[in-house]
């Protein structure tokens, strides 16, 4: 899952993959909507908005950091701008708080420590609820994922046997940290060849590779790796099914008042049916959880 260290990423970066043809396009799809219009059918609710910190009320703005490089969770579309169904449910969230949104990018690893400083008022960016993380800031739930797989279309891997192979990754993600050298430790515990981790900065570099035959398959969060297989016009494909299922959260700082009123209004979103809207759109729906939760990983 996307759970990452505090750590310098790799300077990985195939430019010139993206200007080849064939490879993967992430662009905004035509079925998704512009940054804000996720928000446009969401009614202010006065009682959840009178529970905001004043704060926070008073400057009639949530501020939300980002890392906008996890497509199709939040990534840039065409004019720069931040897109995705994490960015649809953010905006859903702060219209139904009276607010505006305030996307502040930045590195994936400088959000919670902004998020716990109190630069940033929440996090959005695919955080894998852990207990660890528990310790730094508060998690709302809101949606379940996995890790899953890819290969090229017609080229059978198996995540549980790939001694030997070149497996792409984005930087830092949990992906790169803990699952892939976890199995090639195994393998070279039995006498096998190590897994080759091919480490990329955006998660679109870790899918060209597939494409382009520099890695044999790809690892990533489930709707990551499930987008990635959409936009590859059959090139790529599922190389087994997900596993490692955990909670997303969105990170609020330590026993701060905003985490209880976060935590109503995606519940008022799932209740209402607006975020199984937003996952329907975004074809990620697999993962929709009925209740939200808080800190959910350290509860079981």
């Amino acid at each position: 899952m996307r759970t990452r260290y505090l750590a310098p990423a790799a300077a990985f970066v195939a430019v010139a993959a993206l200007a080849l043809t064939g490879c993967v396009d992430n662009s905004t799809p035509s079925s998704s909507s512009s940054a804000s219009s996720s928000a446009d059918t969401v009614k202010k609710d006065d009682s959840l908005a009178s529970q905001l910190p004043d704060k926070i009320k008073s400057a009639g703005t949530l501020t939300i950091g980002m890392d906008d490089t996890y497509p199709p969770n939040e990534y840039k579309d065409d004019n720069g701008k931040p897109v995705g169904w994490e960015v649809d449910l953010t905006n859903a969230i702060a219209a139904k708080l009276g607010l505006k949104t305030n996307f502040a990018i930045a590195k994936f690893d400088n959000i919670i420590p902004s998020v716990a400083g109190g630069k940033d008022d929440i996090g959005m960016s695919s955080f894998t609820d852990t207990t660890d993380r528990e310790k730094q800031v508060d998690f709302v739930n809101y949606y379940t994922a996995g890790i899953m797989w890819a290969s090229a279309k017609g080229k059978t891997v198996d995540p549980d046997n790939a001694c030997g192979l070149k497996v792409a990754v984005q930087s830092t993600t949990y992906e790169d940290t803990d699952e892939v050298p976890a199995k090639s430790k195994a393998c070279t515990d039995a006498g096998k060849a190590a897994i080759q981790v091919l480490r990329y900065d955006a998660q679109d570099d870790a899918t060209n590779a597939v494409i382009l035959g520099k890695a044999d398959a790809l690892s990533a969060d489930s709707p990551v790796t499930l987008y990635a297989i959409s936009k590859s016009q059959g090139k790529l494909q599922e190389a087994g099914k997900a596993f490692e299922v955990a909670p997303y959260g969105i990170p609020i700082a330590k026993g701060s008042a905003l985490t209880p009123v976060i935590q109503k209004t995606v519940q008022a979103l799932i209740d209402d049916g607006t975020y199984k809207k937003i996952l329907d759109k975004w074809g990620v729906a697999d993962g929709a959880v009925t209740t939200a939760d808080v800190n959910a990983a350290s509860k079981g």
